[in-house]
């Protein structure tokens, strides 16, 4: 089926987004249950002193930022459901902005780590980087979105049909 082909990008974004909410669930257990973290704790690679700084709590609350981490990592899972299951060009340019965003706040956070607290978390390096190559692939899909003939008739009806 065409509607299936070409999906082995929103494939691997779904693995991503699987993966990074996996990781997302350890942080935020690690923090609630306020026990050592499995990574170095000293040095330059100090996972504990980045995910126990004022930085690892969403701003005026107790919240860790994992949690809005892990709402980002399933939507982005969301989004490439829908990915697999329609090739819409609106879809992919969702998706872009989407991983536009969690690029943004990468940027901040490897900011704070590098800039300000001088150390780096190998947790949130991983996370790190598979928002960077869920960018790359979102932004792959969104440039050949725009270059497919459109979905027939008979597509959209069968689309609508595996919703």
């Amino acid at each position: 089926m065409k509607i299936f082909q070409g999906a082995v990008r929103q494939w691997c974004v779904l693995r991503l987004a699987l993966v990074g909410a996996g990781i997302a669930i350890y942080l935020t257990t690690v923090h609630y249950a306020q026990v050592p973290l499995l990574c170095s704790a000293q040095g330059v690679v100090n996972c504990e002193r980045v995910t126990s700084s004022s930085y690892s709590v969403v701003p005026g609350t107790t919240l860790p930022i994992t949690l809005p981490g892990l709402a980002w990592f399933l939507v982005s899972a969301a989004l490439a459901v829908g990915g697999i299951r329609t090739r819409a060009h609106w879809l992919r340019l969702v998706q872009l902005v989407w991983m536009i965003l969690g690029i943004a706040t990468v940027m901040y956070l490897v900011y704070v780590e590098l800039v300000i607290l001088h150390t780096l978390c190998l947790w949130c390096t991983a996370v790190h980087i598979i928002i960077f190559v869920s960018l790359l692939l979102a932004i792959v899909e969104y440039v050949l979105s725009g270059q497919e003939e459109p979905e027939t008739e008979e597509e959209d009806a069968l689309a609508a049909h595996l919703h």
